[in-house]
């Protein structure tokens, strides 16, 4: 979206048209606002003081500057024009006033560009160049940059496109008024609605044309040359540029705006006529002025494109939504370093297992740098990879051990593995470097739960531990990375105890018959941060555990023999009924007995059924056979192959997976 055109902040309203004075006489001139040599002078940013342009800062119109007190006096009726920090010479200037007005030159061509180079995104890099420009070089400015522009190498496609991004021009009280101008012949006639003239919004280059030729020169032309008098109405716009003949074609300069492989715009500079006209040396100025600012566009883009590339990377590593977990709610966050570090090796991932259950997990690569968030891309895949084979949390941590050490020597990362079985209300944790979870009960008592520390991924060589804990429903775990807790100002065990303190507060707030809400909860979580307290990446998990009650759970063995498939037809039967489920008992009963029946079919132990109902109704067998069923399309003689094919069809979802001594057949219904 393209910026609309915006004048000094001082200004009421944009650039003046031209209006001639009494009798056609022309209109008082205005008083002097430019710097004199060497006085430039700005307010400095949150105070009121002024500093003087050798000091680093370019001059800005933001006040209003007192002319020299060797200025030459008004004339007679009328108030000094705006000078110029190249004041014009005398007809034959001595060699020290050459040298003064060199060095004056060079003074501000340095502070201006100073004042660029400080801006890092797009807006900062053009209003740089417009408060530097005015009112000490110029005493309107219109800056014109392609749209859209190119990025790095890529080439643009379609024609060139100019498009108004900024006009900037001094706010002279009296000119608030709309009765004098800066230059009629080089601004719209037609003021707008807010009493603003300003040049045309868009333009396209014509090949060939005029414009198209000035830009491919690069080089400042006055606008009374030959060239800028044909491309300035292409600029401008045919109907807002009046002719330019009996103008001074020195009040105003074009000069491209050229990056470091091809032209992104231009910048028109004006002077009123009570000023003095640009010099030839003032070709030079606008020069660097139109270098530098092109450069500093360019720098912009490129950073503007990585943050997008960090941003995009970032999103990409992370879940793009938390699965829906059956006896579980859960909700999340994750914060940067900071906006010049916007990827980093911190991660956070809820993965539904087999039985209903779901693993948590959270880690942290060392540093918050592109490098960071590849390997923790490599490590979050591999822990998915190794949770969908259902292996134990310590074989999990031992695997992403070997992994990390696959990936090189130096590459060192802290998770913590937590399954949740919501049937038995329980959670097995294994902890790797890790700081502790947190446990905070539905009474509003918050503990930190006494794991094994382990050591960190990539150490190789060393076992893991893991620990079965009691997951009460109505309880919250809190799973987090170092950068909440660890910080400059406090190490990470008094950072864990204010966290702690900080649940504990939040669950008070809500009464000791009430769990706060998740999302609240973990925007409370992140105030346990000061305002400058942060330095590291943050990664939060937070999961209310609501469990499964054993009166929606049922639970078989079947022996592997054919005549568990009817058993199972029964037993599905029984359990619906008693749920007030009837209306799904015929299609229970067909997906049951075919499952079944693959089942028993190749196992050789015995088979589980278990039916769970919650906001869906479940259904899951089990068999000691790992390989995995897969949809078929059974031919016209074919007397079997139709069984998943029904499940398929009938079934709102349904999967297999694959476990440690086996695998589980799966599929859900609407309860």
């Amino acid at each position: 979206m393209t910026e609309q055109p915006t004048p000094h902040p001082q200004a009421q309203g944009g650039l003046l048209h031209a209006a001639p004075g009494a009798a056609g006489q022309p209109a008082p001139a205005p008083q002097a606002h430019a710097a004199p040599p060497g006085q430039e002078r700005e307010r400095a940013e949150g105070g009121g003081h002024a500093r003087d342009a050798r000091g680093g800062d370019a001059p800005t119109a933001a006040e209003p500057v007192r002319p020299r007190a060797d200025a030459a006096p008004p004339p007679a009726g009328g108030t000094s024009a705006p000078r110029a920090f190249n004041e014009e010479l005398s007809a034959h200037p001595s060699e020290q006033e050459r040298e003064r007005a060199d060095g004056e030159r060079l003074r501000f061509v340095g502070a201006a560009t100073r004042r660029i180079a400080r801006g890092i995104d797009l807006d900062e890099i053009v209003m740089g160049l417009c408060r530097a420009s005015v009112p000490v070089f110029a005493d309107a400015i219109l800056v014109y940059l392609r749209d859209p522009l190119p990025v790095g190498e890529e080439r643009p496609t379609g024609p060139l496109v100019l498009r108004l991004r900024r006009t900037d021009r001094i706010p002279e009280p009296h000119m608030l008024t709309g009765q004098y101008t800066l230059s009629g012949a080089l601004l719209p006639a037609t003021p707008l609605p807010d009493g603003s003239v300003r040049g045309a919004q868009m333009c396209e280059v014509e090949p060939g044309g005029a414009l198209a030729e000035v830009l491919r020169g690069v080089r400042p032309l006055f606008g009374g040359s030959k060239a800028a008098r044909a491309a300035l109405p292409e600029l401008l716009g045919a109907d807002a540029v009046p002719p330019l003949a009996g103008v001074d074609g020195r009040r105003a300069i074009l000069a491209p705006l050229r990056g470091r492989r091809r032209v992104i715009g231009a910048a028109v500079f004006l002077r009123a006529p009570e000023r003095v006209p640009f010099g030839p040396d003032d070709l030079l100025v606008a020069a660097q002025l139109a270098t530098h600012s092109a450069l500093g566009v360019d720098k912009a883009v490129l950073y503007g494109r990585e943050a997008y590339i960090a941003d995009e990377l970032q999103r990409m590593m992370l879940p793009e939504r938390l699965p829906n977990a059956t006896g579980v709610r859960l909700a999340s966050r994750y914060l940067p370093a900071a906006e010049t570090a916007r990827v980093g090796g911190d991660w956070y991932d809820a993965i539904p297992l087999p039985g209903s259950r779901v693993a948590l997990v959270v880690g942290d690569v060392m540093g918050h740098s592109m490098t960071s968030a590849a390997i923790m891309g490599q490590l979050r895949t591999t822990a998915q990879t190794l949770a969908g084979l259902d292996l134990p949390p310590t074989e999990v941590l031992h695997h992403l051990d070997e992994q990390a050490q696959r990936l090189g020597s130096d590459r060192m990362a802290t998770c913590v593995y937590v399954v949740y079985d919501p049937v038995s209300h329980r959670i097995t944790v294994a902890n790797a470097g890790h700081p502790p979870p947190l446990l905070l009960h539905m009474d509003g008592r918050a503990e930190v739960l006494d794991v094994p520390p382990g050591a960190p991924i990539g150490v190789g060589g060393v076992d893991f531990e893991a620990v079965e804990l009691n997951a009460p429903s109505g309880a919250t775990l809190l799973l987090y990375t170092d950068g909440l807790v660890e910080s400059r100002l406090r190490d990470v065990w008094t950072g864990i105890e204010q966290l702690k303190d900080k649940l504990a507060e939040t669950a008070r707030l809500t009464g000791a018959d009430h769990a706060p809400p998740l999302e609240a909860l973990c925007d409370s979580v992140l105030d346990v941060l000061g305002p400058s307290d942060r330095d590291d990446d943050i990664a939060l998990l937070a999961a209310r555990f609501e469990g499964i009650v054993p009166e929606d759970v049922a639970f078989w063995f079947l022996d592997a023999e054919p005549r568990a498939v009817s058993r199972a037809r029964r037993l599905a039967r029984e359990a619906l009924e008693r749920w007030g489920l009837e209306r799904h008992i015929d299609t229970v009963q067909l997906l049951v007995s075919e499952v079944v029946t693959n089942a028993v079919r190749y196992a050789t132990r015995p088979v589980t059924l278990r039916l769970l109902r919650t906001d869906v109704l479940r259904v899951e067998v089990g068999d000691d056979v790992p390989q995995l069923p897969r949809v078929r399309n059974a031919r016209t003689t074919d007397e079997g192959g139709r069984g998943l094919y029904l499940v398929k069809r009938l079934a709102r979802r349904w999967d297999a997976t694959r476990l440690g001594n086996g695998k589980v057949v799966w599929f859900e219904l609407d309860a």
